[in-house]
């Protein structure tokens, strides 16, 4: 260049700083980060289907691991993820469809329905699942 500096006249993106925080704003966040959960999840599912083929030896060292307390916390947190990204998926599903649900009550509504659905609907499979095994 010429030596002249050249300044980017747009405004720079605010940071998390500037924004106040909000119910969209955690649910957008958390639908990424429960998808990454899932992904980690679904290894754990799968590691779980190699050792049940893999024999005795194998499966039980899995279920040992999935039955300690640390395992079902990421068990019942995965199974949280799953139904927290399902709900959240669906309400994206409204919003790209009937285009329905953007003003910013509603949205914010939305969000802790989807927050609410994934720890509750979580809770009660869980209770059941323990019941009946």
């Amino acid at each position: 260049m010429s030596g002249s500096e050249w300044t980017d006249p747009r405004p720079m993106s605010p940071h998390l700083q500037v924004w106040k925080w909000h119910w969209t704003m955690a649910s957008s966040i958390f639908h990424r980060v429960s998808g990454v959960g899932n992904y980690l999840g679904a290894l754990l599912v799968s590691a779980w289907l190699i050792a049940l083929a893999s024999g005795a030896e194998a499966y039980g060292t899995v279920e040992a691991v999935m039955l300690h307390p640390v395992g079902q916390i990421l068990l019942f947190f995965w199974l949280v993820s799953v139904l927290f990204h399902l709900a959240n998926g669906l309400r994206h599903l409204i919003w790209d469809g009937p285009k329905a649900g953007f003003e910013p009550k509603a949205a914010s509504m939305w969000s802790i329905v989807n927050f609410a659905f994934g720890i509750v609907a979580a809770a009660i499979i869980w209770s059941l699942a323990t019941n009946l095994f």
